[in-house]
């Protein structure tokens, strides 16, 4: 039982990478990327070739976040240059990157067991050699976690990320401040999808494999955990132990989580739903039922319907 919750919680910070993703184009931009389920096994591709090439497993990370970069901005001008509807073009990049993903690393792509991934590296076994694998795991991923985290929260107090949320919430304040609200957009879905194949490497390492479909409802797990996590939070700050939080300076930041620790939590919740449906019987290969079925009811049961996630 404990493995299994290691496991669980394992899962749930990786994948809170594409959560953060899903988070700055949905409910920061009102930007509905549909090709995150592109990105996400473009950046699986990327490192399941580099690491059975011998490169380092650390620079699998920014180089499937550069790959995940340019596919932001190729929907970015899309949508913006070209004047495509937002939702059209991120089927246009999900489509194409579908191939592109075939021709990087074919339908499947294995890596070696004695080949060294970020939880195995040298470096890690320097620290926490002593540690089991599963161990090991959880302290990289969270470790990676906190650090994306703690970057995005200071990037949204600059001007910047400042002008990145006014462009959700209030377009027209921005061509106000004389600034095209067209390149904030595109720069926000390259920041969005650099951390989904960031997600998409992570993985990989994880598994020590890449496959052309596992891309198939990232978008779906991206949406339900930022949903849960919004909606939890939300609750949690209309609550007396938060507003007794806020009313101590030394404890104000329990009181007002940032958004982006309510998608971490969200993304973990939302795995922990998962696995709790496949203990309870449920065939593996009915995976894809089930993350639709939570995400329906995560949905009903908030009473938004999904639309107050938007500037969440």
């Amino acid at each position: 039982m404990q493995d299994l919750l290691i496991s669980t919680l394992i899962q749930g910070l990786i994948y809170a990478l594409i959560s953060f993703g899903v988070y700055i184009t949905y409910s920061i931009l009102d930007f509905p990327d549909l090709g995150v389920d592109g990105t996400f096994p473009l950046g699986a591709a990327i490192t399941a070739v580099l690491l059975t090439k011998g490169v380092s497993p650390w620079l699998t990370l920014p180089l499937s976040m550069l790959a995940g970069t340019l596919t932001g901005l190729f929907t970015g001008f899309i949508h913006v240059r070209l004047k495509i509807r937002n939702l059209l073009a991120g089927i246009i990049t999900m489509t194409a990157l579908f191939s592109v993903n075939l021709q990087i690393a074919g339908s499947n792509l294995a890596v070696d067991r004695g080949t060294d991934t970020i939880f195995t590296s040298p470096a890690v076994m320097a620290l926490f050699g002593n540690m089991t694998l599963m161990g090991r795991k959880l302290v990289v991923s969270l470790l990676l976690v906190v650090v994306i985290k703690v970057l995005l929260d200071l990037y949204f107090q600059t001007k910047s990320g400042l002008l990145l949320r006014a462009v959700g919430d209030n377009a027209g304040l921005v061509t106000t401040l004389a600034k095209d609200r067209g390149n904030v957009k595109i720069l926000g879905l390259a920041i969005s999808n650099a951390l989904v194949a960031l997600a998409g490497c992570v993985v990989c390492h994880d598994l020590r494999s890449y496959s052309a479909t596992m891309g198939t409802g990232q978008l779906v797990y991206g949406l339900a955990a930022v949903i849960i996590g919004v909606s939890t939070f939300r609750f949690y700050e209309g609550s007396r132990l938060a507003q007794f939080c806020r009313s101590r300076k030394a404890l104000r930041w329990l009181g007002a989580p940032a958004g982006t620790t309510a998608v971490v939590v969200g993304s973990v919740l939302y795995k922990l739903c998962i696995q709790i449906a496949l203990s309870m019987g449920l065939p593996a290969n009915m995976m894809k039922l089930i993350t639709a079925m939570l995400f329906l009811l995560v949905l009903v049961l908030s009473g938004r319907k999904g639309e107050e996630i938007i500037h969440a």
